[in-house]
């Protein structure tokens, strides 16, 4: 009984400690549910001496669930809405297939405005909601265009999800092979571990043909523009004198160029 009584305990314990995986995963309302859990299984208890214990630790589960349940309801509508939000942006479900056609940009765009349009949480009352809100609207009139563009090339995954993954994978490997904590040789080395891990070479060269080299490039320069603004963002972060040096040096070499007169011929040219 006291082993039981040790694993009771270790559940409740185990509740208020319960961790984040982001994005879906949140812990803090796993962790509610499962302490209502165990309070509503020791409310079944009979009233005996030898229960004493458990049900002496119910008051204090009781308040705490009590105390905690209207932000533990706000945080699950928030949780229900960001479920909402990956089913507008028709993230494929583990382990079960993308859909035979895939949406356009323009679907998706006009889906995420709807559902934006009718969530109006009340920013005093739904605290965690309100929070949602904000950063969704923030994420996506920065970033709409930009998430958008993956809808638009055909064999392009809508989420970066499992890519991310597989390269924090290999930067595990490298650490722990190394020995250092930097995993900057795997910007030019990355590519050859992806190779390793492919069916064949065949079938990694299928996958990258699936997208079109006009799309690619096209797309790419769009990628490299959307990168030249946080670029010269970090490099005024790691060295902002030689930066604007650069910035002004460019503006006095076109000003020079403007200010060399040009003959008729060349101009009508």
């Amino acid at each position: 009984m006291i082993a039981i009584e040790q694993q009771v305990r270790c559940a409740i314990r185990d509740a208020v400690n319960r961790t984040s995986r982001k994005p879906f995963s949140w812990g803090g309302l796993a962790g509610y549910d499962q302490l209502d859990a165990i309070a509503q299984a020791l409310h079944q208890l009979p009233s005996d001496p030898e229960t004493a214990y458990l049900r002496s630790l119910l008051p204090a589960l009781d308040r705490t669930l009590t105390v905690n349940q209207p932000l533990a309801a706000d945080i699950r509508a928030a949780h229900t809405t960001l479920r909402r939000i990956a089913d507008c942006l028709h993230y494929p479900p583990d382990g079960k297939p993308a859909p035979p056609v895939p949406p356009t940009s323009q679907a998706v765009r006009q889906a995420m405005d709807a559902l934006l349009a009718q969530f109006r949480p009340d920013p005093k009352r739904q605290v965690a909601q309100a929070a949602l809100q904000y950063a969704w609207h923030r994420l996506w009139n920065a970033w709409a265009d930009d998430l958008l563009t993956c809808y638009d090339i055909p064999g392009l995954p809508a989420d970066n999800l499992k890519m991310e993954s597989f390269f924090n994978q290999i930067r595990q490997h490298e650490r722990r092979i190394s020995g250092r904590a930097s995993t900057g040789p795997l910007g030019a080395l990355g590519a050859y571990q992806v190779l390793f891990i492919a069916e064949s070479e065949q079938d990694l060269l299928d996958q990258l043909r699936r997208v079109r080299l006009a799309d690619y490039q096209t797309h790419r320069q769009l990628v490299a523009q959307c990168e030249a603004r946080r670029q010269q963002r970090a490099r005024f972060h790691h060295d902002p004198r030689p930066a604007i040096q650069a910035l002004l040096d460019q503006h006095a070499t076109r000003r020079a160029a403007l200010s060399v007169p040009q003959c008729p011929d060349t101009a009508l040219m």
